[in-house]
């Protein structure tokens, strides 16, 4: 299956992440958005009080994923536009360590009488 012969942009791959989804909505529902732009491999709906309004779909073919990305980000769903991304791992986890970042302002308080 054959969908093109041009180059795809660095950034897109399988992986989706979704952000500004509303707190109710379920895996179920992601399927049956979602599974309209190609086979899906599978899909994480977040439920702590951190990931809750996010979600990850993974799609069988990167041509899908594009074709979702596109089409899916802005959608209203439940009142709330979609954000609709690709995953980019390398800046994930690049979030800064919070904790360490409030020990290491303490103690220059601390140091400086702040």
């Amino acid at each position: 299956m054959s969908r093109g012969t041009g180059r795809l942009p660095p950034e897109v791959n399988r992986i989706l992440q979704v952000r500004n989804l509303p707190f109710k909505t379920t895996a179920e529902d992601m399927f049956e958005l979602f599974g309209k732009y190609g086979a899906i491999r599978q899909i994480r709906v977040g439920h702590t009080a951190d990931t809750k309004g996010t979600a990850f779909v993974v799609y069988e073919d990167i041509y899908d994923a594009k074709n979702a990305c596109e089409h899916l980000s802005g959608y209203s769903l439940m009142g709330r536009y979609l954000i609709v991304l690709y995953y980019q791992p390398n800046k994930m986890h690049k979030r800064p360590d919070v904790e360490r970042r409030e020990q290491g302002l303490k103690e220059l308080k601390e140091k400086y009488g702040v």
